[in-house]
């Protein structure tokens, strides 16, 4: 049986620990991994995720022009210049583009996750895909999921997020009897509030959802909170520019998008 775990926020995450052939499945339900899923599922070549809006700049620098489109948020504000990591949005600067990516969590949590084995972007949208391709390449491993969360504060959002995901593990016979306790409350938390009704309460229950719908911003909610509507699987790789730029790792599409 799979192993899973549930980290409760990126601060928490022990590189060692993943260092030992873990593998690894971040969650930044409002915004990144969703809008690594939305990305890649419309077009995009890949996605660049990076810590902080000078290394975008640093590694756009290395792009061919027009071939990229800086994208990221700080604190929740547009960072000057770039466009905003908005699901619904993206799909229209995206296509056939690179996408560096920078957000204050969902990106650091991928990057700070990079010694586990493989790394994974799963959110609402394609955690079916993502649950089914680890029960097929990473049989018998111990797999870790990891809620970006907030600034260093738990976030509901990605705590269901992971729930849902553990869902789909066990539902598809891959994580029956090995879940560790954190995983348990994830899955026991997603199993109340499993329609897509009650999941649009608890993500615009939540804090930054507060903020999003605050900000007029209830559509893309409403793109994100849609079960397994993307088949694309986000796998963190080697970029082009790795031997440049210390560390730098792009998402890629490992099975073909689509919308039901």
């Amino acid at each position: 049986m799979t192993k899973v775990h549930v980290v409760l926020r990126k601060e928490d995450i022990d590189e060692t620990a993943l260092a030992d052939a873990k593998v690894a499945v971040v969650f930044d339900i409002l915004l990144a991994t969703s809008s690594i899923t939305a990305a890649l599922a419309a077009g995009a070549r890949s996605v660049i995720p990076v810590y902080n809006a000078a290394e975008a700049e640093q590694v756009g620098r290395r792009l061919p022009g027009g071939s990229y489109e800086l994208v990221g948020e700080s604190e929740g504000r547009t960072i000057a210049g770039f466009h905003p990591p908005a699901p619904l949005f993206l799909q229209t600067v995206c296509p056939e583009k690179t996408v560096v990516l920078s957000t204050t969590n969902g990106t650091v949590a991928l990057r700070k996750a990079m010694p586990a084995r493989a790394v994974y972007a799963a959110s609402l949208l394609n955690s079916p895909a993502v649950s089914e391709h680890i029960g097929r390449s990473h049989k018998e491993e111990t797999v870790i999921a990891i809620c970006a969360g907030s600034s260093g504060r738990f976030c509901l959002e990605d705590f269901y997020g992971a729930g849902y995901f553990v869902h789909c593990l066990v539902e598809q016979g891959v994580a029956a009897a090995e879940l560790s306790d954190s995983a348990m409350a994830a899955w026991l938390f997603y199993r109340q509030y499993a329609s897509e009704e009650k999941a649009k309460e608890v993500l615009s229950a939540s804090r930054v959802g507060r903020w999003m719908v605050a900000y007029g911003l209830e559509k893309e909610i409403d793109y994100i909170n849609r079960h397994g509507a993307l088949s694309v699987i986000p796998k963190l790789e080697p970029g082009p520019l790795a031997a440049e730029v210390r560390d730098i790792v792009q998402m890629k599409m490992t099975k073909e998008g689509n919308e039901r």
